[in-house]
């Protein structure tokens, strides 16, 4: 399993880079923004948000692990994953009325404050201190994708005055840069967890340095805006509205709810099933961030193709996961295997329901609509990590992937029905290269 896992990562990581030799040399020559003050502008976003978004990558491989580690039983890891999944739904719901209350910048540097706090607690062994760190990191998480968006549009818009043209051109590549932090950050926690031994507390404690410096930069570098609050009540009801009454929006929150429901419960999976053959856990993280690096380089292909090709892999995969993981028949590297696959269709998917959510929802329904996406999607995660915590470890982990590969079904057949009500609207076609709108490139 230690020689599959490396020989997986560096054939991955060699795949994602030729993919991006090639579509760097395909790529048009553009006109390149020589703007000073746009250029310094993305400078300082960036700065303040890639430290954000590696310190958040960098807790990820070594978490199971660590409750693992502090002689925890699986049903009370369970727990607090469903902490962790509650929290960041509670926090979700208002998280946009709070930083727009609070200011975008404040909201930043309290993300930074909240999710040190959160790395702190992970050097306690204490159950309930525990818990108070997942509440924190639930809190940490509603921040991070909510103020640091919100911050950058507002202050590109009103402040500096820049095209809105522009905005795509900064999160195409913050999104490409998030990747490779992903992966960065994999190397880097099996780094100081494994190969320096200092145990799987350490990411957590690396974390704090690079939350630290994100929150100093941008208490230095940015300015504060604010937004017109509107009522939560009617931001609820608003999204309410729009979901009941177009077919495409209930079926693209049919489809995130059930997908990402799934993708959540394989995150609380995928270390119980492979570290007890010795797999190196960080580079089996970076493999899993390569692959969905490799698949969402196959964006140019149309959203729904995509979404479609998405949910079929990782109903594949399921189904493979339900008899890789038959106990006393275990294949690990076939489980592996399995889920580069999902990561694969993750990098296909995200990348596809982004796209088609901004064109189905009205921008001003946006934040209600999304809202009521995530209730769903997080009640069912929680369902699944409840019913497994009441399962026997074995048989529950094969159990558990067999009821996650019914719902991909599922979700299969909401695509399906999503497909036949939108085959014909060419809003959610993406256009031809020829046809896209300058933006500029760094």
């Amino acid at each position: 399993m230690l020689v599959t896992a490396y020989l997986s990562f560096v054939g991955l990581l060699a795949s994602c880079l030729g993919l991006e030799l090639s579509r760097c040399r395909a790529r048009p020559p553009g006109r390149a923004c020589s703007n000073p003050s746009f250029l310094q502008f993305q400078l300082d976003f960036y700065q303040v948000y890639f430290l954000a978004l590696a310190a958040d990558w960098l807790q990820a491989p070594y978490l199971y692990k660590l409750y693992q580690h502090y002689h925890f039983l699986e049903g009370q890891i369970a727990i607090l994953y469903v902490c962790g999944l509650a929290s960041t739904v509670l926090f979700g719901l208002v998280a946009s009325s709070l930083v727009d209350w609070l200011g975008r910048k404040k909201s930043c540097v309290l993300f930074s404050l909240t999710y040190s706090l959160c790395c702190i607690t992970k050097l306690s062994q204490d159950y309930f201190v525990l818990l108070v760190g997942r509440a924190l990191g639930g809190l940490s998480t509603a921040l991070l994708f909510s103020a640091f968006e919100a911050w950058y549009i507002h202050e590109h818009v009103e402040r500096h005055d820049f095209p809105a043209e522009w905005i795509p051109a900064t999160f195409a590549r913050a999104a490409f840069w998030n990747h490779v932090l992903a992966v960065a950050a994999g190397v880097a926690a099996e780094a100081v967890a494994s190969w320096m031994g200092l145990g799987p507390v350490a990411p957590y404690v690396a974390a704090i340095p690079l939350l630290a410096l994100a929150g100093a930069l941008a208490l230095r570098n940015w300015g504060e805006n604010y937004d017109r609050q509107r009522a939560f009540s009617k931001t609820c009801a608003g999204g309410l509205r729009c979901l009941l009454s177009d077919r495409r929006v209930l079926l693209l929150g049919v489809i995130q709810a059930l997908f990402e429901s799934v993708i959540f419960i394989f995150v609380f999976l995928w270390t119980p099933v492979l570290d007890p053959h010795g797999a190196p856990l960080g580079i089996v993280f970076s493999s899993f961030m390569a692959a969905s690096l490799l698949g969402s380089s196959l964006y140019h292909l149309q959203p729904m193709h995509l979404l479609s090709l998405a949910v079929l892999i990782v109903v594949f995969s399921l189904f493979m996961l339900t008899f890789s993981t038959s106990p006393g028949q275990e294949n690990p590297v076939e489980s592996f295997i399995a889920f580069l696959l999902i990561e694969l269709a993750c990098g296909l998917y995200f990348p596809s329901m982004s796209f088609l959510r901004r064109k189905v929802i009205p921008e001003t329904e946006q934040a209600g609509v999304l809202n009521w996406f995530r209730v769903p999607l997080h009640l069912l995660a929680c369902l699944g990590l409840l019913v497994l915590h009441d399962s026997d470890r074995k048989t529950g982990t094969r159990n558990m992937f067999s009821i996650c590969s019914a719902v991909m079904v599922t979700t299969l057949l909401a695509v399906a029905g999503l497909f036949t009500v939108v085959r014909h609207d060419a809003e959610l076609r993406v256009p031809s290269p020829t046809g896209e709108p300058y933006a500029p490139e760094l």
